[in-house]
């Protein structure tokens, strides 16, 4: 099951982009229906509310004056988050009753307060509704008839527009008509989400079906990566030990592929194998071809170099992801070789010189097979030297990781 969280801010027509995914197929949850629904009259929800706010927030007939909660809430953010606290629980717990029961396809969580809320990790992507703060205003304004003031209390009680584009997989400018944005769904589900989901099902990677092609060093990369790596971490809680963003494209200014290396780190590959599936239903399925690291002076006996590899099913964003024991050879290599590039811009340079030139020589290859083969003579006659020196003379060493695997300290 693909899990998608949509988000946006007031009046940028995530119900529009909410409405489209439910018609091409996509199992829609909405938190704010229920919001209405966990406070229903008779309800422990709401008495919860009015043990927390009082009788006054009820209209005559016992329901919930929502004018009369709003003007509380949105008067004093302290209350808000009182408010928070009661509700958020409770429509978790009935929107995980709703997908368990969903089986396997495409479920779309339409979230308001996703990114105040620091649920994004929970699904394999977020989306978010953009629209510029006039044109929202003008919305409130024109559908809503609120003032300009009113409209900017509402926005300010939100997360602001750049946290929530921080938080963003995938985000859908609708500056435009309905029509626009509503082509702009369809375009994603054709060309991410449907092959997102038939590849989850089926426990396989995207296809990638192109030569090593460089771009030019992105400095999104590493924001990316860090959102990963918490999905990571929150796939398998309490059993790895870190999740670290490695490669070329963890390396500022060096131009790569556009394929994150992550890495986890566990207490040992029995732990990789239990987490196995997990990590599949996180969206990263296991490759079984890969099992081995290329292996490096001095530690030369290949069964140390051992490792787990999995990839993303993902076909908007390429993934590798290692998954080596803490210690080993391989998960020291990863890390010092990430840390020397960052650390000696000559290095970086070189290394970026020998890729131009292999992804030339390799430039009509479908695969990234042969390109990756070539570099093995680079890291021997130059990185393994040049790293090793630098590691001496700065005396870097990897990290050490507490007792605690991520999520149980």
């Amino acid at each position: 099951m693909l899990k998608i969280g949509l988000t946006g801010g007031i009046a940028s027509g995530k119900s529009v982009v909410a409405a489209r995914l439910a018609e091409r197929g996509a199992l829609l949850v909405d938190s704010d229906v229920l919001a209405r629904e966990v406070v229903e009259p008779g309800s422990p929800g709401l008495a919860r509310v009015v043990e927390e706010f009082g009788s006054d927030i009820l209209d005559p007939k016992g329901r919930l004056d929502r004018a009369a909660l709003g003007a509380i809430v949105f008067a004093h953010p302290e209350r808000r988050t009182a408010l928070n606290n009661i509700i958020h629980p409770l429509v978790r717990d009935r929107a995980a009753a709703i997908i368990a029961s969903a089986g396997v396809g495409i479920v779309v969580q339409d979230i308001p307060l996703l990114v105040e809320t620091g649920q994004g990790r929970r699904f394999h992507l977020v989306l978010v509704v953009d629209a510029p703060d006039n044109v929202r205003i003008g919305r409130m304004a024109e559908h809503r008839g609120m003032s300009r003031d009113e409209a900017v209390s509402r926005m300010a009680a939100q997360a602001s527009r750049e946290e929530r584009l921080a938080a963003a997989d995938v985000v859908l400018d609708n500056s435009g008509g309905i029509d626009a944005i509503r082509a702009k769904v369809d375009s994603l589900w054709e060309e991410r989400l449907a092959p997102f989901a038939r590849n989850l099902d089926a426990g396989l990677r995207a296809e990638r079906r192109s030569g090593p092609v460089l771009s030019a060093s992105d400095p999104t990369w590493p924001a990316q990566a860090r959102r990963l790596c918490e999905r990571l971490e929150a796939a398998a809680p309490g059993q790895a030990l870190a999740v670290d963003h490695i490669g070329s494209t963890s390396v500022p200014g060096l131009d790569a592929k556009d394929v994150l290396d992550l890495q986890l780190a566990v207490p040992d590959l029995a732990t990789a194998d239990r987490i196995a599936p997990l990590l599949a239903a996180a969206g990263f399925p296991q490759v079984p071809t890969i099992s081995a690291d290329t292996p490096h002076e001095p530690e030369s006996d290949p069964a140390r170099w051992a490792k787990r590899f999995h990839a993303n099913a993902d076909p908007g964003r390429a993934v590798n992801l290692h998954v080596r024991q803490a210690g080993s050879p391989g998960w020291r290599y990863a890390l010092c070789f990430r840390d020397w590039l960052r650390a000696s811009p000559d290095a970086a340079a070189a290394y970026a010189a020998e890729k131009r030139r292999l992804a030339a020589l390799h430039a009509s290859d479908l695969t990234t097979a042969g390109y990756a083969d070539a570099k093995e003579a680079w890291f021997r006659g130059v990185a393994d030297s040049g790293m090793a020196e630098w590691a001496q003379r700065t005396a870097w060493s990897p990290p050490s990781y507490s007792s605690s695997p991520v999520g149980t300290a």
